[in-house]
């Protein structure tokens, strides 16, 4: 196991919890909210019911919102000013996105409210997370590599009028709040400059996650061959980073584990890629940076069930040590591998990395990773493709996925593609050499080392890393895709679990209470 320093620790943890928002829900209405800015819903009839207070400036200042106006205040309410952000509908997402426009609008600094709004065609504790997580995500700054000072973010943010069981609707902001700070997490890491998130880099924010017991492995001195091979042209030795939640109480089985692609450059190997192409590419780690966040919010959230994350790290790169093409490969769990593409790396880290996750127990697998280009073209910015080798498994993933805006899926793999991965010369190739099916061929690549029990890969490409602004609270850059979906599994997971808990206590007693009763009856015999 490779070491890492107790300062490295400790700098990565005060790092990572430096940039937070305290999030309060409150009864209190929204003309008595001390804030710097109370945002509303534009469309909404709460801006016509405040309005009385203002003549009549707000609703006509909400018909010229594109996207926020902003009212001052004079004595009206507590809030120093409004924004009134325009909504395009009623619906989860565009609620995310007019929360985090009222942040961007607001500046940073100081306290920004927002009012719920009884009048949407939306039940106000269905509100309240998508409004939170769009503030969270919305307060995110990429930019903590410039020299100048970093833009202050919203120090608190309130959402008020919540009369009807304000403890639920708290516990509500809470989760939402949580998961979205640690889809930002990953986010910061994916737009990390490549020279600081190295296979290194990312151990040490690993080690520095609370909660966890973290496990870096040097892959050659473990035999994952794959991974040493992969990452050996590269200064930056390449490394396994385990991650283990273990609650208390949880049942040893099941064990559900997330695997990582973290290729933290990829620029091809001896397919070199173009130009325009190898500038994206320290987002190939996109999908380890998903498992470490992931791991930090189940901990936090002190889910009862058993988690391993294991993310193989290292970076592709051209060099005398590199893989050359129709180079033979023996990977970890003992199957040799023709590379006949040097930039179908990715699959070969997984293989060795999803071998060990089933060699810890793992009952459940899910791996995430930025794996096909044609993925990308195929789906675009919006979804990831599932690939499953259990439709129960898979239907659960894209259900958990879609559910909290990490949209996804299913893609088939029937077994007739292996054949397309036959080797003259090894068990495998890493690639078909053939001019179609590119994200079917490397799911089937994968499903030989997923082993026995539920398994689904998921082909992040398109969502991972955006170009373009989609118009959600996101924007361009890293998305933080996969944190929200492999915290809602294990959330779903725990809650069956519990459940079936519950059922078979139920069950015992009620078993015992009759044996308790026959021998009753039997002694008055």
């Amino acid at each position: 196991m490779i070491e890492i320093g107790d300062d490295l620790r400790a700098h990565a943890y005060v790092d990572h919890r430096s940039r937070t928002m305290n999030v309060e829900v409150t009864a209190a209405a929204p003309t008595a909210v001390e804030a710097d800015v109370l945002a509303m819903a534009a469309g909404g009839l709460g801006v016509r019911k405040l309005d009385a207070l203002f003549e009549g400036r707000l609703v006509r200042a909400a018909a010229t919102a594109d996207p926020v106006a902003v009212v001052p205040v004079t004595r009206e309410v507590r809030a120093r000013s409004i924004a009134l952000v325009k909504l395009e509908a009623a619906e989860a997402g565009d609620l995310q996105l007019a929360a985090a426009r009222a942040v961007s609008a607001h500046g940073g600094g100081g306290t920004l409210a927002w009012a719920l709004d009884e009048t949407l065609p939306i039940a106000m504790y269905r509100q309240v997370p998508p409004i939170v997580e769009g503030a969270v995500l919305g307060g995110y700054d990429p930019g903590r590599w410039k020299s100048s000072a970093p833009r202050p973010g919203v120090d608190r943010f309130v959402v008020c009028g919540a009369d009807q069981d304000e403890e639920k609707l708290r516990g509500l902001a809470k989760h939402a709040e949580l998961t979205a700070r640690w889809t930002n997490v990953a986010r910061e890491l994916v737009d990390g400059p490549p020279n600081f998130v190295t296979p290194a880099g990312l151990a040490e924010r690993a080690a520095a996650l609370p909660g966890l017991s973290v496990e870096v492995i040097d892959p050659t001195a473990a035999g994952l061959r794959a991974l040493a091979a992969v990452g050996g042209a590269s200064a930056q030795a390449p490394r396994l980073i385990v991650l283990r939640y273990e609650p208390a109480g949880a049942p040893e089985r099941p064990l559900l584990a997330f695997v990582g692609k973290a290729v933290t450059f990829d620029a091809g190997g001896y397919f070199l890629k173009a130009q325009s192409d190898i500038v994206r590419q320290k987002g190939d780690m996109a999908g380890g940076a998903a498992v470490l966040a992931a791991l930090g919010a189940i901990a936090e959230l002190e889910l009862p069930l058993n988690v391993i994350g294991v993310v193989p790290a290292c970076e592709n790169m051209l060099g005398a040590a590199a893989i050359r093409p129709t180079d033979v490969v023996t990977t970890a769990a003992g199957l040799t591998v023709e590379v006949t593409n040097p930039d179908a790396e990715g699959r070969l880290i997984l293989a060795d990395a999803l071998w060990y996750a089933r060699r810890q127990g793992a009952t459940h697998m899910i791996d995430l990773a930025t794996l096909t280009g044609a993925m990308r073209a195929g789906m675009g910015d919006l979804y990831g493709g599932v690939f499953s080798n259990d439709k129960t498994w898979s239907d659960a993933v894209v259900a958990a996925g879609n559910a909290v805006g990490d949209l996804a899926w299913p893609w088939p793999l029937h077994p007739r593609y292996r054949r397309l991965l036959e080797s003259r010369v090894a068990d495998l190739r890493n690639t078909s050499g053939r001019p179609y099916g590119y994200p079917i061929t490397a799911a089937a690549f994968l499903e030989h080392f997923a082993g026995e029990g539920p398994w689904a890969h998921v082909d992040m490409l398109g969502p991972a890393l955006l170009d373009d602004d989609r118009g959600d609270a996101i924007g361009v850059g890293a998305s933080g895709y996969g944190v929200r979906m492999l915290v809602e599994i294990t959330s779903r997971m725990a809650a069956a679990l519990r459940r079936g808990a519950h059922e078979a206590a139920r069950q015992a007693g009620a078993r015992s209470m009759q044996s308790f009763r026959r021998k009753q009856e039997s002694d008055d015999d």
